[in-house]
């Protein structure tokens, strides 16, 4: 499973890169605002991050 949920984690976290490099509303991610095609990306990797911490933490 931690393979899997590292492999996830660092797809999430270069897709929300590309995404933001290029996004105006994505730059400044500590305002909360992310346009409708950055949202879901930046929740994946807010997700994906918690999970592989807690799992790095209970293991």
């Amino acid at each position: 499973m931690a393979e899997s949920l590292h492999a996830r984690y660092m797809a999430a976290s270069d897709a929300w890169r590309a995404h933001r490099k290029d996004c105006e509303p994505c730059t400044f991610p500590d305002t909360g605002r992310h346009c409708p095609d950055g949202a879901p990306l930046w929740e994946r990797l807010v997700r994906l991050q918690n999970a592989y911490l807690t799992h790095l933490r209970n293991h």
